[in-house]
């Protein structure tokens, strides 16, 4: 199977996004705000689509697409303030309108099923090398932002009250989140890609460790996932995207039968 030059792309760009999905998925779970993912996962849909029927790289557009989504969903967060869970409806209707339309016209329907499911096959050189410099660079972005963003996941109005700009460190995790989403669609799908930036989360949560500990074990969870993920897809021939998300899911009931049994000790 590692001799296949396509599995090896599809395990390295899954290695990638298995480091940075958790990552994120932290922040998120902690500012109730998980439900961004799967908003953004639609707004990639619409970007594919842009690309397919306009003749342009499909991951490119879903980029820039949903990372432009993503400065929306915060400029329209501090608008709604009091409604902020408006801004995913708004986004996601907008982005489905857009994939919808495009999709019907029939000139991308054919191959925009890799992107709804996930394709192994479909990892070319050229997406691995994009997975992975945009993998780098919104990872040594957390690292640099790592205690105010922190700082503002738990006490957003103490952060600003310690001058901290807290309207920058949210825009700039939202537009992480946003790239690490397109990213990830060429190995997850589009329509399961929340699954590895939030089940993993949940499953490293059950441990009931600090901070740092939970992110590592996220981040092992995320690793596994994808990898056993890819291994059965290959093995059973399926969608690489709905396997893992099923392998996440194991996982997490694995993790809250493990916890609970050392808690009842």
């Amino acid at each position: 199977m590692f001799q296949l030059e396509f599995m090896q792309n599809a395990y390295i760009a899954g290695l990638f996004i298995a480091i940075l999905c958790p990552c994120i998925g932290l922040f998120l779970v902690l500012k109730r705000y998980s439900m961004i993912g799967d908003t953004l996962s639609h707004s990639s849909f619409a970007g594919v689509a842009i690309g397919l029927v306009l003749g342009y790289n499909p991951i490119l557009t879903a980029l820039i697409f949903t990372t432009c989504c993503a400065i929306l969903i915060e400029f329209l967060r501090n608008y709604f303030k009091k409604y902020s869970e408006l801004v995913m409806s708004i986004i996601l209707t907008l982005s489905l309108g857009i994939a919808i339309v495009l999709v019907s016209t029939g000139k991308s329907s054919a191959k925009v099923t890799s992107y709804l499911f996930g394709s192994i096959l479909t990892v070319s050189k050229q997406d691995l090398i994009t997975i992975a410099v945009c993998s780098v660079v919104c990872i040594l972005l957390i690292i640099v932002l790592y205690k105010k963003l922190m700082y503002v996941t738990f006490d957003e109005e103490g952060a600003r009250i310690a001058g901290i700009n807290t309207k920058l460190i949210n825009y700039l995790f939202t537009v992480i989140i946003g790239v690490t989403i397109s990213m990830s669609i060429r190995v997850m799908g589009i329509l399961v890609i929340s699954s590895i930036i939030v089940i993993p989360v949940a499953s490293a949560m059950q441990f009931k460790k600090n901070f740092l500990k939970t992110l590592i074990i996220s981040i092992i969870f995320g690793v596994i996932d994808i990898f056993l993920g890819l291994f059965l897809s290959y093995v059973l021939d399926s969608a690489p995207g709905g396997t893992i998300a099923l392998t996440t899911v194991a996982t997490l009931i694995v993790s809250i039968i493990i916890s609970s049994l050392t808690s009842s000790n």
